[in-house]
């Protein structure tokens, strides 16, 4: 099956409750009365009509300013954020590397949120059984996989949440924001696996701020700004748009200096 997202004039709001906790008092007279206080809670678009294709191939990447939607679009894709109108289509497996190690229970041996965190990725038993052996080696944490992770320290948390999350093969890579930290050798190990899961999958995404990434390891790039996609086209054209016309972060003059690529540092949060 040839891979494939489509996401169809898809639209999504959030909800802002202004006073979380009313009174029983306040609760209590607002349904006796009918009155509710209109401005308890407000609404804001937080993707607005997005019409985007994606096929097999593409090494797509997605820049804007913070708050321009670029992560909610992603779960979006991933089903944590299901659309308010519009829908979104996908052909093939998705493997997110979206906020590694959400959901790790502390008080859990490492090899125990192994079990925990592929589960919350979506991955049966029996293929985590299959993948345990390999995660633990990637990780380096042979000596400490038996031991509660509210001792490690926040490298090894980084080392075990990449190494359970880029240990398959995807068909469909969505990766967030992720950043190296820890020793040279680990991260220029996860950083080599990044370029091998960009290489192989069928699809990436790949949601950041670092502009010489974006264009070392994309074929194409969208601009969000606002909840919308303002621009979608080649690296270079992207990203000099991006910067001269939405961050305004150079002058157009400079905006050359954007363009040369440089090894990416990239990984573990």
């Amino acid at each position: 099956m040839t891979q494939q997202i489509q996401i169809q004039n898809a639209s999504l709001k959030f909800r802002i409750y202004r006073n979380r906790a009313p009174a029983l008092k306040e609760a209590v007279i607002g349904m006796l009365t009918g009155k509710r206080d209109k401005d308890a809670v407000t609404e804001f678009d937080a993707l607005k009509k997005i019409n985007l294709t994606i096929r097999a191939g593409d090494r797509l990447g997605v820049i804007g300013l913070n708050g321009a939607g670029k992560s909610t679009m992603l779960k979006m894709i991933v089903g944590i954020y299901p659309p308010h109108q519009g829908r979104v289509l996908v052909q093939g497996k998705i493997t997110p590397l979206i906020e590694l190690g959400t959901g790790f229970d502390f008080e859990l041996s490492g090899r125990e949120n192994i079990y925990l965190n592929g589960a919350l990725l979506g991955r049966s038993y029996q293929q985590m059984r299959q993948l345990e052996a390999k995660i633990i080696e990637f990780s380096e944490l042979e000596e400490f996989i038996d031991l509660p992770i509210k001792y490690y320290s926040s490298g090894m948390h980084g080392r075990l949440a990449f190494s359970i999350g880029a240990i398959v093969e995807p068909e469909i890579l969505l990766v967030d924001e992720i950043f190296a930290t820890g020793d040279a050798h680990f991260v220029q190990k996860a950083t080599d696996r990044m370029r091998h899961l960009f290489n192989s999958s069928g699809i990436t995404l790949l949601v950041s701020h670092n502009l010489h990434q974006i264009l070392d390891l994309c074929n194409r790039v969208i601009v969000m700004h606002k909840g919308e996609i303002v621009g979608d086209g080649p690296p270079e054209e992207m990203i000099n748009y991006y910067v001269n016309d939405v961050a305004h972060l150079v002058k157009p003059a400079a905006a050359a200096a954007v363009a040369p690529p440089v090894e990416p540092q990239m990984l573990v949060k």
